[in-house]
């Protein structure tokens, strides 16, 4: 039987379902990448905000057509069926079979039911099928979130916070490392608090030196939350050529107000005496942030307040949303709702003030030397299209490398930025190869 997936919202969620699609071809089953071909179709979706619910019914409804062809069973799983089971069900009667998040542990039971077969089975890392190309894997080292931030669903769809077995994740590291991966993402929903659950005491950066120690070309972390950003790990990143200077701090607001609304942990001054310390002790660190703009009660002056924040500080890679009202969040019952039209406008303001940040950050990378991993090329053949330290893949921008024959892809090479675009950059090789 032939399976297709299709693996919607963030890097997370991918890799759940690069186990699951391990799971369906350690059993035999043939993947197959075009719907039209697939006896079975598995979505996986993302639940979080607005945009992603309606992109994962948009997706749902567009894979239902399959079902009047070859298709015989369409299954959905994640975030939204967590959310919306008992409403999916009455209205997508399309749908053979809804996996919650925390049914994951019966989901080869329930397919083997829809089936009417019998075998038993578990989700599991060793039976992993990357999809991120041959040498960037994605590293989940928790589950969950226990930051209960007033806006945000995540904890009451995924739970709380949970750390992985430290054990684990390092034999799952070295399966990576011995397939050929060389660029590590480590990531959860907050990887800073890692271990705190687990062993008491936050264990990031002891692991990211172990990690370090198995050879990666680069290593990176995301989301890690400016409250528990520790001078150990800010030292591990310091003495540590692999592991990426790149730290992606979701702050999502500057104004003290909005933050104790929004329920965070930090405010505005400690994060400002952060960013100054990053770049004090790492002159060549990358920060990213994402800011919600729109939230309930934030005043022009708190809007403001944001806005000179993005003048002054500068942020290498920034993304601003505005805010959605989510079911069963308590800021979805917050007074002083702000106008939707206000949202948007708000929002573009900000990008607009990024973009002429990041024309400017940009071009001072212009002459400088970098390590490039070469990913792709250009539909015309003349370019490379490659990712420095400095771009998360899927996430940041890129590089545009002139063409070479005697360049592969997925191979790192050293290049010199000569030009940037909007977010982009323009290189060309300095040197031989690097091989992997």
């Amino acid at each position: 039987m032939k399976v297709g997936f299709i693996s919607l919202g963030c890097s997370k969620n991918l890799v759940v379902t690069e186990n699951v699609i391990g799971l369906f071809k350690k059993h035999g089953y043939e993947i197959e990448s075009d719907p039209s071909l697939a006896d079975m179709l598995v979505i996986n979706t993302c639940g979080f905000i607005e945009s992603a619910k309606e992109e994962a019914i948009d997706t749902i409804l567009e894979m239902a057509e399959y079902k009047k062809q070859k298709c015989k069973y369409l299954i959905v799983m994640g975030c939204l069926v967590e959310r919306y089971e008992e409403e999916l069900k009455r209205e997508l009667p399309e749908v053979d079979l809804f996996l919650s998040i925390h049914n994951y542990r019966e989901l080869w039971a329930r397919i083997q039911k829809l089936q009417r077969k019998e075998e038993e089975d578990v989700l599991s890392y060793k039976n992993r099928v990357l999809t991120t190309g041959p040498v960037t894997a994605y590293l989940k080292i928790a589950e969950g979130c226990s930051n209960f931030c007033t806006y945000c669903a995540i904890p009451y769809i995924q739970g709380k916070y949970i750390s992985r077995d430290y054990e684990e994740i390092l034999e799952e590291a070295r399966m990576l490392k011995m397939q050929g991966i060389e660029e590590l993402v480590v990531i959860a929903q907050d990887t800073s608090k890692y271990g705190l659950d687990l062993y008491g005491r936050n264990r990031l950066a002891e692991l990211l030196q172990d990690l370090s120690d198995m050879g990666f070309t680069w290593i990176r972390t995301l989301y890690a939350y400016p409250e528990t950003i520790t001078d150990e790990l800010i030292e591990v990143v310091k003495k540590n050529k692999n592991i990426v200077p790149y730290f992606d701090i979701p702050i999502q607001h500057i104004s003290d107000s909005v933050l104790k609304k929004m329920n965070r942990k930090s405010d505005g001054d400690s994060i400002k005496k952060l960013i100054q310390k990053l770049r004090q002790e790492i002159p060549n660190v990358i920060i990213r942030s994402t800011l919600i703009v729109g939230f309930p009660g934030e005043t022009e002056s708190d809007f403001q307040e944001l806005q000179d924040f993005v003048k002054n500080y500068k942020m290498d890679r920034l993304g601003a949303f505005a805010y959605s009202k989510e079911d069963h969040t308590p800021a979805a019952s917050f007074p002083n709702q702000i106008d939707e039209k206000v949202k948007i406008e708000r929002r573009d303001k900000i990008m607009a003030l990024q973009q002429e940040v990041s024309k400017e950050n940009l071009k001072t990378k212009i002459g400088k030397e970098y390590l490039c991993l070469i990913e792709d090329m250009t539909e015309d053949g003349e370019y490379f299209i490659g990712r420095t330290y400095m771009d998360v893949p899927s996430e940041d921008g890129v590089v545009y490398v002139k063409y070479s024959s005697d360049i592969a892809l997925y191979t790192f090479v050293p290049i010199v930025i000569t030009d940037t675009m909007e977010y982009d950059f323009v290189g060309e090789i300095v040197k031989e190869k690097v091989s992997l």
